[in-house]
């Protein structure tokens, strides 16, 4: 069933160095195959390294907050069939697709990095994004202008 209302919300436990349930939901983006601890030692091991590089002030965890805060695309195209034709209609986005694009798009970014370890590449595109710069404030960057140039087509917005 579709839209169905799950528990997911109530059941996500805080990560257990830093109480915080954003970073839980991104350590379970990062995690594949199941394989937790492997996903928390990357992430901790990347907020050691964005630690170092900033010498504490900020902390890791309000890079990271700020690196989300500033990833998270405001609008989106969605394709919509009117009279035969496609359009690409700008659309607002919700807060929790926000939070899921963001995601991805760091994680994707950080993963195509190849030839370092994957604590590196997550904690430099992190620090760049929370400086607003990478290649996932490249994404969202190009998607806005995408809205952007696709204004024209908001009536059609359903």
């Amino acid at each position: 069933m579709a839209g169905r209302i799950t528990k997911s919300e109530q059941q996500l436990k805080p990560d257990p160095k830093f109480s915080s349930k954003q970073l839980a939901r991104f350590i379970n983006c990062v995690m594949l195959d199941g394989k937790k601890a492997v996903a928390q030692r990357v992430i901790y091991d990347a907020f050691d390294l964005i630690e170092e590089r900033t010498k504490g002030k900020p902390s890791a965890i309000e890079v990271f907050e700020k690196a989300i805060e500033n990833v998270k695309p405001r609008v989106e195209v969605r394709s919509k069939r009117v009279g035969g034709a496609n359009y690409q209609v700008p659309m607002q986005v919700n807060r929790k697709r926000q939070q899921s694009l963001a995601f991805r798009w760091i994680i994707s970014s950080a993963r195509a990095d190849k030839g370092k370890p994957m604590a590196a590449r997550l904690a430099r595109e992190l620090f760049d994004a929370s400086n607003g710069e990478g290649k996932a404030m490249a994404t969202r960057e190009q998607t806005h202008r995408m809205a952007e140039a696709n204004k024209a087509f908001a009536h059609f917005a359903w």
